[in-house]
């Protein structure tokens, strides 16, 4: 009995020591935090063990275990009914509020594109899922889910190309009719690469004048908008913050980019960025000056990051590091003046601060209305932890505030 209560006691320190992390003592309720962080970091160092033993893709693993998260009977509610469809060639959930109001006989719209850094998840995640629902109830409108493929499947600018095409049909007046749907209330959102996809589709079906009628507005929830600085400040401040951490976003990034997982270590030393890479690289990173479009307070007392010398095959190796359908942050001024208004919710601890802000400065100074909603304790893919058993106070509470704006300005 003895040496198994040792035994016990033993593994009990062990599991103790291995989900400690030293997190602020601002981050939303950082013990739960670190016992889901464990859990989801442990699935990542297996994936990557499984690649290295050349058993799967670097997060095949992940993506596998994701699917344990899907919903396994795609029910309708009382107020909202969920249907399976295709637009453009491409797969769909739709959740139709079935509240009927006088005042309107038709409803507002919201085509919603799910995070995984294009590599994993799923509308049909319970997460996204029961995030849909929840928008549809409280809004009384259509959420369009759009079932966009995935890396290794599919790589840039397969997803992107997906998202526009579904968008681009959805924008018809014959869609919008089946649905009855107000063409003058149509938004397009997104978090983290959903909220990259969503800001790159916006910015096109604002150019396409193919597209007669466009989105009213844009809501991006924490999103992922360049590549070519993996040393803003809040990337320095929460390289080591779940749940999202520095390398592990570098590793999505050479996931959806067709690139090699060795050259994560280059990406997070800015080789790409070096000052010998050429005036192409040196305009690009003008659009990604934190320096210049951050506010002082985020700032705080962190150092650019920018080598003498780089590798100058790394941009051969990934061209869309330069493509703005893959870093929206780096579209012209004169694009950023055709797009809609914009919300943008940033979390405190989290990597990706930095681009939701330095994209809310960029679009005020092109004359765009944006509302950045900056979530003091927040961490990445937060608002997904609105719902069930692992539910943080900062999911409801974001999740609510980001519903309020929808409802407010759509």
């Amino acid at each position: 009995m003895r040496p198994v209560l040792i035994g016990a006691i033993l593994l009990t320190i062990g599991a103790a020591y291995y989900i400690y992390l030293p997190l602020p003592s601002t981050i939303s309720e950082p013990w739960k935090l670190m016992i889901v962080d464990g859990l989801l970091r442990a699935m990542m160092k297996l994936s990557f063990v499984a690649h290295d033993l050349g058993l799967t893709s670097p997060l095949g693993l992940v993506k596998y275990t994701s699917t344990w998260a899907y919903v396994k009977n795609m029910e309708s509610s009382k107020s909202v009914r969920v249907t399976e469809a295709s637009f453009g060639g491409v797969e769909a959930l739709v959740f139709e509020s079935t509240v009927s109001g006088q005042e309107q006989s038709f409803k507002r719209a919201v085509v919603y594109l799910h995070g995984g850094g294009w590599t994993v998840g799923s509308t049909k995640m319970k997460p996204y899922y029961l995030q849909c629902i929840t928008m549809a109830e409280e809004l009384n409108a259509v959420v369009i889910s759009v079932e966009y493929r995935l890396a290794p499947e599919a790589r840039f600018p397969d997803q992107y190309n997906d998202v526009f095409q579904a968008s681009k049909h959805i924008l018809t007046a014959e869609v919008l009719s089946l649905y009855s749907i107000d063409p003058k209330r149509v938004a397009v959102s997104g978090d983290s690469a959903g909220g990259n996809l969503a800001a790159a589709v916006a910015q096109q079906v604002a150019l396409d004048s193919s597209i007669p009628i466009k989105f009213k507005i844009q809501a991006l929830v924490y999103p992922a908008l360049q590549a070519l600085d993996f040393n803003t400040p809040s990337y320095q401040q929460n390289a080591d913050i779940p749940i999202l951490y520095r390398p592990h976003l570098a590793r999505y990034w050479l996931e959806y980019l067709n690139g090699e997982q060795k050259l994560v270590p280059a990406l997070l030393a800015n080789n790409h960025t070096a000052l010998d890479q050429g005036q192409e690289v040196a305009a690009a990173k003008a659009k990604t000056d934190w320096t210049k479009l951050l506010p002082v307070a985020f700032q705080k007392n962190y150092k650019p990051v920018v080598p003498l010398h780089g590798d100058p095959e790394l941009l051969e190796k990934l061209p869309g590091l330069l493509d703005v359908r893959a870093a929206p942050l780096l579209a012209d001024t004169k694009v950023l003046k055709a797009v809609p208004p914009a919300y943008i919710m940033t979390c405190e601890h989290d990597v990706l601060r930095d681009d939701g802000l330095m994209y809310a400065t960029r679009l005020e100074e092109a004359g765009v209305d944006v509302t950045v909603d900056h979530v003091e304790d927040g961490f990445h893919g937060c608002l997904g932890f609105a719902f069930g058993p692992f539910a943080f106070s900062v999911g409801k509470r974001s999740l609510g505030n980001y519903i309020h704006w929808l409802k407010e300005n759509l």
